[in-house]
């Protein structure tokens, strides 16, 4: 047995929730004021990567916080885990690790173990763009000073949210592409094929795999990341498929035969009257289009499938207009009603390397050569669940209310000199749409209704029922949203503007010299 009293192989999955959350957070129970209340709120700061031309962003993830984290019962052999632990982790480790024991047990007892704060989220999939307030905390009385103990967990949705959001963006790279090239332009079914995770093996995680691989099957169904699709069609469709695959060979199995040749034969044999890919730049990718493919033709042809080519080195641009001239030369071409060339049975995909702006300079050189943009399909894998970080969209929660032990209340704000982009916003807040733009509000005034409020409550010191959307409906909401919300907006309201003045001078007044 393992110190703490349970088998080494289970601490990774039995790590109490009493210790998921910074060091720091233990002793800010401590460190707050004695108050009656608080509230804290989270926010995207940026759009993607700083663009300030387009900063839409999908929000999605609190689903999976809540149902795997948030809810989860707390009960007195956790406390009794993190109590061993903080006896242990202060610097020296001479002495108990602050942290509010006392309360933990409080609500373990009387709370039936779940952790005492309501939390308000927009919907899952919500179009907006940044410094609209995504969630919200409130902790009252007694476990007012825990409001941000669960900023380490939720924060965690900026990982979902920027793949989301990086995903459709290229999908919007693709969408123009379609729209020029391809008959019934960003309407065509074979759009959501066109970007496909192979992300699974770059992941840090199983658990990394499935967050990441279904925040992009909200825009795509390409996947090979199963782990990703499995969760999305059963957990969250109620069994419907959500993402889907084709056979492929790797290099592996390209190498296992005496010839190249023999490999593409054996595919053509077991799959060649459905879709297949065959990677093609094993030895020499110039060879295998000139050679290789021209001896499987017949075969391939007799068999009626579709076959995808796949270079996977070299100029990404330039192998995957090789494989097209490859396509046009053995298999022919039709010409589409918008007089593009699309090849006969046969189309390309580029994995290698691939991010938006280089997907963008591929599609540009294929439609500049004459070909449609239904013939190329991109993987991305690194690229799409791996170069992301926190900073890609600047998340951060802050704290915005608090009701002192004297009833006095205030609004509270953080303003930078050295960074007025980590301004933070103040006070209790709702979000509604105006002009279909969701946008920040004081919640006090009457400026927006309960009905109005984009922020539901998602759980209330324990689960609360929560009527989540099936993936199939989330999609198609998002995909709606998306293309409804304007590329830029203002989003804090007149009403909240004015409190953040109000705020900061009553900050200079009381501060003059601070």
């Amino acid at each position: 047995m393992a110190p703490g009293g349970f088998a080494a192989q289970d601490i990774f999955s039995q790590v109490p929730i009493s210790v998921l959350t910074d060091s720091y957070k233990a002793s800010h129970f401590l460190s707050y004021p004695e108050a009656q209340k608080m509230v804290a709120y989270g926010e995207f700061r940026s759009g993607y990567s700083k663009d300030t031309a387009d900063t839409r962003l999908i929000c999605y993830g609190i689903r999976y916080l809540l149902e795997n984290f948030i809810t989860r019962q707390w009960t007195l052999l956790d406390i009794e885990r993190a109590d061993s632990f903080y006896r242990t982790h202060l610097a020296p480790a001479q002495s108990l690790f602050p942290y509010p024991k006392e309360l933990f047990l409080k609500f373990v007892k009387e709370n039936n173990g779940y952790f005492p704060v309501r939390i308000e989220a927009l919907p899952e999939g919500s179009c907006i763009h940044p410094h609209v307030p995504v969630y919200q905390i409130t902790s009252e009385n007694e476990y007012a000073p825990l409001c941000t103990w669960l900023e380490t967990l939720l924060t965690m949705m900026w990982y979902p949210t920027t793949v989301a959001t990086l995903s459709r963006r290229a999908k919007d790279v693709l969408e123009a592409g379609f729209e020029q090239s391809v008959d019934g332009g960003r309407h065509s079914p074979l759009l959501g094929s066109r970007l496909h995770d192979f992300g699974f093996r770059g992941c840090t995680t199983v658990e990394q795999s499935v967050i990441g691989g279904v925040a992009h099957l909200l825009n795509f169904n390409g996947s090979d990341t199963m782990s990703a699709a499995y969760y999305a069609q059963f957990v969250l469709n109620n069994g419907r498929p959500v993402g889907s695959s084709i056979p492929a060979t790797e290099h592996s199995v390209m190498t296992s035969w005496p010839s190249e040749k023999e490999a593409i034969e054996n595919m053509i044999i077991h799959f060649g009257t459905g879709l297949f890919a065959c990677v093609m730049d094993s030895y020499d990718y110039a060879e295998a289009l000139a050679e290789v493919v021209p001896a499987i033709a017949q075969k391939k042809i007799e068999a009626g499938g579709f076959m995808v080519l796949r270079p996977d080195s070299g100029d990404p641009v330039e192998t995957i207009l090789m494989a097209l001239d490859a396509a046009e030369k053995v298999f022919g071409c039709d010409v589409n009603s918008k007089g593009y060339k699309v090849p006969r049975g046969c189309g390309v995909i580029q994995g290698d390397g691939i991010d938006i702006q280089i997907l963008s300079r591929i599609l540009d050189a294929v439609i500049a050569k004459g070909f449609s943009a239904q013939a190329v399909a991109f993987g991305m894998g690194g690229g799409l669940l791996q170069k992301v970080n926190r900073d890609t969209l600047s998340f951060a929660t802050k704290l915005s209310h608090i009701v002192y032990a004297d009833g006095s209340h205030v609004d509270i704000m953080k303003s930078p000199k050295s960074d007025t982009g980590k301004l933070s916003l103040p006070g209790v807040m709702a979000v509604k749409r105006v002009n279909g733009v969701p946008t920040a509000f004081p919640a006090e005034g009457g400026y927006v209704s309960p009905e109005e409020n984009m922020l539901r409550v998602v759980y209330d010191k324990g689960p609360v029922k929560v009527d989540w959307e099936d993936f199939d409906a989330l999609r198609k909401r998002v995909d709606t949203e998306w293309h409804a919300l304007p590329k830029t907006a203002s989003v804090i309201s007149p009403p909240l503007q004015q409190k953040m003045k109000d705020v900061l001078a009553r900050r200079t007044a009381e501060h003059p010299h601070v």
